[in-house]
């Protein structure tokens, strides 16, 4: 497995506060069958960011875990005016493993309307968008229907595999088992923090999709898709998303409504 959402560079932020604590951190995800992990510190308001930085910190890492696994960089990225106008002056500097995708977190109270604008000049920079853990977030859990715009211009979708264990709570799950239903989901990460209540396991989303929605959705969700983001790589073929536009019509009233459906995908080839 391979895990694309992980907070596990020490003394970066909410995750763990030193290097012991990461070395077992790492040490839990190789057991539980993790092969690779990217380092995702977060990149907001509250915790300063340093590519420079963070890269030193997962060589300091890598020595101490030597083969154990195999470790990359990217970030958990805010939706902040400075950190986009930034992210667009330095492509690469926020991306995964420096290449062309981005991990982007929203606030759980409010995702401005300018969001979609926002997501549309990452693209456009060739920065493709990963949507992290949206069935975690009130906002889409309410407003589906903003997921499934940015989906069709596309972003990608990654799901917290906790919460398919009811880790988040019953919404949160029954979201999380609706969006893979749609085909809306493209990975499953842990978005690990800690050795306890955040915990690098990722093997119980696995085998509950595995269950669930048979063997080859938990392998793309969790292994190929996974590994394409991990080395810079285009998806495979997807399977058919259902229902993105269901409220297509009503979006296009809106101000995050006005992009030509496909012109995104274009961008990257995929029309």
């Amino acid at each position: 497995m391979i895990d694309i959402h992980h907070h596990l560079l020490p003394g970066l932020d909410d995750g763990p506060q030193n290097m012991e604590t990461s070395v077992k951190m790492a040490e839990m995800a190789a057991a539980d069958g993790i092969t690779h992990i990217v380092c995702t510190p977060h990149a907001n308001d509250r915790f300063s960011y340093s590519r420079e930085r963070n890269e030193a910190l997962l060589d300091q890492l890598r020595a101490r875990i030597g083969n154990k696994l195999t470790l990359g960089l990217g970030c958990d990225f805010h939706m902040s005016y400075d950190n986009i106008q930034d992210a667009l002056d330095h492509p690469g500097r926020y991306t995964i493993n420096r290449h062309n995708y981005v991990l982007i977190e929203f606030a759980d109270t409010a995702i401005p309307e300018s969001t979609t604008d926002s997501l549309y000049e990452l693209i456009v920079s060739k920065q493709r968008p990963i949507i992290t853990h949206p069935e975690r977030n009130p906002v889409i859990q309410r407003h589906p229907e903003r997921l499934a715009a940015w989906i069709r211009e596309g972003a990608l979708v990654q799901i917290t595999a906790s919460s398919f264990t009811g880790r988040f709570g019953r919404t949160a799950q029954a979201t999380a088992e609706r969006f893979v239903k749609k085909n809306w989901v493209h990975f499953v990460a842990t978005d690990a923090h800690n050795l306890e209540s955040r915990a690098p396991v990722m093997s119980a989303g696995f085998d509950f999709l595995k269950r669930n929605f048979g063997a080859k959705t938990a392998e793309r969700l969790c292994v190929t898709n996974p590994r394409a983001v991990f080395d810079g790589e285009e998806l495979p073929e997807q399977p058919d998303a259902a229902d993105l536009y269901a409220h297509y019509e009503e979006e296009q009233q809106l101000p995050y409504g006005r992009r030509k459906v496909g012109f995104i995908k274009r961008i990257f080839g995929l029309g």
